[in-house]
């Protein structure tokens, strides 16, 4: 391989990439109009597989969870481009000024619900991998398009796809994840905990013969929001951060004492921080005369995929980054500079994304590229600028290239 193609090669996705602009903007509108909330992903994955098989992907299938699976080649080195196709909720219907799933489009972005929250990697992923291979660009390699389950637990998908199906560890990740066409490099983990305090039950009217357990609770709450500050931080990742995230209370009426009170927390974890030191901190709140009646816990995900597959893990979620420096960094860095996007520096998700498994837990070298703004995410302005959506395309196409020559 030869840097003097590289010029030859951009110009031809780009010429290809613009024929086919309208096949992509088409695509994504379709994509978002197919609810695909709670993990339900097969719709939506069926009309990927559907543009995977009009593109001629050597193998296009469900894996046991649900999620879509296309590979082109069966070469070497492996490479996955990671999509998550799921979405959350609409929330109250009533708050969208558009139909969340037929979208708008204004000043050139696209609104509905999973336009930038992630359905807007897909089609350039899709597509691009089929143009690298149409320009040869894929010699070498065996890639995949993953597009996968991810909203209610980070990083289960990738997990199956390394230890159950299709039992493949890839060299390489690219997360889609919106990272405002720059390179992305990293980004906090995550622990979700509950904390569990048990009471007594009594009627409202005689409730000194109770032990109200939502009391109990109270302090650990007020610790819990003024813990922040004490908090790791890190010089690329950040701080940490801490959120009481739901409260649910056992009771056998509402005129009753609550016998029972769970708070939920989320944790997100910067580097030096271990889940055993933040689990210990939290259960240093609880007071010595209440230790057995409040309990921590580390919560666990076992919930049965639309398929009824069970892949049982932990939600813990490590923090991962790559050094500037590294070889698919400056291939991420070198493929924005040939199809013309002007210079950025690498940076980093607030956010969690299935990067918590890739590299995190795998150790696979990832780097996120997508488009639109990650802040829209989970709002009524999930959006992408189509301009982008389009663009990035030929970001996914050359990588590999630009991969190989590294």
């Amino acid at each position: 391989m030869s840097t003097n193609n590289t010029a030859h090669y951009v110009e031809q996705i780009q010429q290809r990439v613009a024929e086919h602009q309208e096949d992509l903007i088409q695509f994504l509108k379709e994509l978002c109009a197919i609810p695909s909330m709670d993990n339900q992903i097969g719709p939506v994955g069926e009309r990927i597989q559907a543009e995977m098989i009009k593109l001629g992907y050597d193998e296009v299938r469900f894996d046991k969870m649900g999620n879509t699976l296309g590979r082109i080649g069966n070469g070497p080195k492996v490479l996955l481009y990671d999509t998550h196709i799921d979405t959350v909720g609409i929330g109250d219907p009533d708050s969208w000024d558009w139909d969340p799933f037929t979208g708008k489009t204004e000043d050139g972005v696209f609104y509905a619900r999973g336009a930038g929250d992630e359905k807007c990697s897909t089609p350039g992923m899709v597509y691009g991998l089929a143009i690298a291979r149409d320009l040869g660009l894929l010699d070498g390699y065996t890639v995949y398009c993953f597009g996968n389950m991810e909203e209610w637990c980070d990083g289960i998908s990738g997990n199956s796809f390394v230890e159950a199906d299709p039992k493949v560890k890839p060299d390489y990740v690219v997360i889609g994840e919106s990272t405002k066409m720059q390179v992305y490099r990293g980004h906090k983990g995550r622990l979700e905990l509950k904390v569990v305090a048990k009471g007594t039950s009594a009627h409202a009217a005689s409730n000194h013969l109770g032990d109200n357990a939502i009391y109990k609770m109270l302090p650990i709450i007020e610790a819990i929001s003024n813990m922040e500050p004490e908090l790791g931080d890190h010089a690329f990742l950040g701080h940490g951060k801490i959120t009481v995230s739901d409260i649910q209370t056992s009771n056998v009426s509402i005129n009753a004492v609550p016998d029972e009170c769970t708070i939920f927390i989320d944790r997100r974890m910067t580097f030096g921080e271990t889940k055993e030191g933040i689990i210990a901190k939290i259960e240093s709140l609880i007071p010595e005369d209440q230790k057995e009646f409040i309990t921590v816990e580390m919560l666990f995900y076992d919930e049965p995929s639309y398929t009824g597959f069970v892949f049982p893990v932990d939600k813990y979620f490590p923090a991962w980054a790559l050094e500037d420096e590294h070889a698919f960094v400056q291939a991420g860095q070198a493929t924005r500079k040939a199809i013309g996007l002007a210079d950025a520096p690498t940076s980093r998700w607030e956010f969690s994304t299935n990067a918590t498994y890739w590299a995190g837990k795998a150790g696979i070298p990832c780097i996120g590229f997508g488009p639109g703004d990650e802040s829209v995410a989970h709002t009524v302005l999930d959006s992408v600028p189509l301009d982008e959506m389009v663009k990035s395309t030929e970001f996914y196409a050359l990588l590999p290239w630009i991969l190989a020559l590294k």
